[in-house]
């Protein structure tokens, strides 16, 4: 990979070359990527989507939207210090005219729309899904689709569906928000998917998150960020950035959220956060301040500092291994504070996310999410097959008008049915669970 492909500007459907010297630098490709990002009612919907504690009315807790801009602007720091080693590196990208504030902008949208696919509920909105497909009823499909096919539906993925989202077509808008492949490239967390194409191309890791309808659009736009070696398809290096600010985001922000809710208790959790910051700290400041707020917004801005500057170092240092494709790790797996990352993340694991409250909403949660599923997947899927009855009539009709579920077949059918329910908010998918009831 080299930097010069992997900074493209190009978008679907572009006819002529897209040149970083003919930009205006008043408002620069890869911030048209951001606007389009902030300005979509997919995005707006986060408002209402649980980040880790739902429906939170004791105190203010971050949902997906308040999430997703703090990662953004830990994503464009990260982007912007590593662009200025990277273009210190390679002198001739300047000459082409890209700039430090590039590699944060392509960073920070690629970052704000990095949770735009999750469903309801936070991550158990996603094994509700996966649940229903492999254990409930929707377990009937299997027979029904290739093993990938069902395996999409089985591992539904919130990084697939936003990639789905981001670039599906719609009557008026093809190639759905037409960001720049760059953006497009460095919001991918895991792109390695299987091809009937030619099974040859890609091999699966990980995760397989990109829905398979995608698989060409994938393949053509990594062919040309040069990210596709045609034995797989590598990371974009800009990845393991937005990864890595959504990773300092919830290891330190999920923690705060605890403290305010008195889940944890203060003495006990700053003392943790002193431990990451302690060759950053000001005593003789921190000492002079009189409230808790303080005290922790003090900490969390050295806490998140620390690591951004540390995640920096592991990615530049790296930054041979990466464009070669053989890193296989988060940054923060290579960070020096990883101790008291660990620390701070298994007591938020015991204190947060596996506190009563939570587990009572996530239930909540996965009922409705469950209930949703059996009336509108069976519902596209009795429609696609021309069965339907007059319940699954009346389910359609409750559909907006913009969402059709009847597709060229029958996994496109399941699949668009799965990602409207991915794609209402923690509250819409309540009330809507209440109007289904059960059949």
């Amino acid at each position: 990979m080299n930097w010069k492909n992997l900074l493209s500007l190009e978008r679907l459907g572009d006819k002529n070359k897209r040149p970083r010297r003919a930009q205006d630098d008043t408002r620069l490709g890869f911030e048209v990527d951001y606007d389009r990002i902030i300005f979509s009612s997919t995005f707006r919907s986060l408002q209402d989507k649980t980040q880790v504690i739902p429906f939170s009315k004791t105190d203010f807790v971050h949902t997906r939207l308040t999430h997703s801009l703090e990662v953004s602007v830990v994503g464009r720091s990260l982007g912007r210090m590593a662009g200025k080693q990277i273009l210190e590196k390679y002198p001739e990208l300047k000459s082409l005219g890209y700039q430090i504030n590039d590699f944060g902008a392509i960073v920070g949208a690629a970052a704000i729309s990095h949770d735009i696919g999750n469903p309801p509920f936070g991550h158990s909105g996603e094994e509700a899904i996966g649940h229903y497909f492999t254990h409930g009823k929707g377990a009937k499909f299997k027979s029904q689709l290739s093993k990938k096919q069902y395996q999409d539906l089985c591992t539904f993925e919130g990084n697939a569906n936003g990639f789905k989202i981001l670039t599906q077509n719609a009557p008026g808008t093809p190639g759905g928000l037409r960001l720049s492949y760059a953006t497009l490239g460095a919001f991918i967390k895991y792109p390695k998917v299987f091809s009937n194409l030619n099974p040859a191309i890609m091999l699966p890791i990980k995760n397989m998150v990109i829905f398979k309808p995608k698989n060409l659009f994938l393949i053509n736009f990594t062919l040309h960020l040069g990210t596709n070696d045609l034995q797989k398809v590598n990371r974009h290096p800009l990845a393991y950035l937005v990864e890595a600010a959504d990773d300092i985001c919830y290891t330190i922000i999920d923690f705060e959220d605890g403290i305010h809710l008195g889940w944890i208790d203060e003495d006990y959790a700053l003392e943790y956060l002193i431990n990451l910051v302690r060759d950053s700290i000001d005593t003789k400041k921190y000492a002079e301040l009189k409230h808790r707020s303080q005290r922790l917004s003090y900490l969390r801005a050295l806490a998140i500092n620390s690591l951004i500057q540390d995640a920096v170092r592991v990615f530049i240092e790296n930054e041979s291994a990466i464009l070669n494709g053989s890193f296989p790790y988060a940054l923060l797996e290579k960070s020096k504070y990883k101790a008291q990352i660990s620390d701070i993340i298994n007591l938020s694991i015991k204190k947060i996310y596996c506190s009563e409250e939570v587990v009572q909403k996530e239930i909540l949660g996965y009922k409705a999410i469950s209930s949703l599923l059996e009336a509108f997947v069976s519902a596209g899927a009795n429609a696609f097959k021309n069965e339907s009855n007059s319940y699954d009539k009346l389910i359609l009709q409750l559909l907006p008008e913009d969402v059709l579920l009847p597709a060229e077949n029958l996994y496109e059918t399941l699949l668009n049915a799965t990602c409207y329910i991915a794609s209402l908010t923690d509250s819409k998918a309540l009330l809507l669970a209440e109007k289904v009831g059960s059949k």
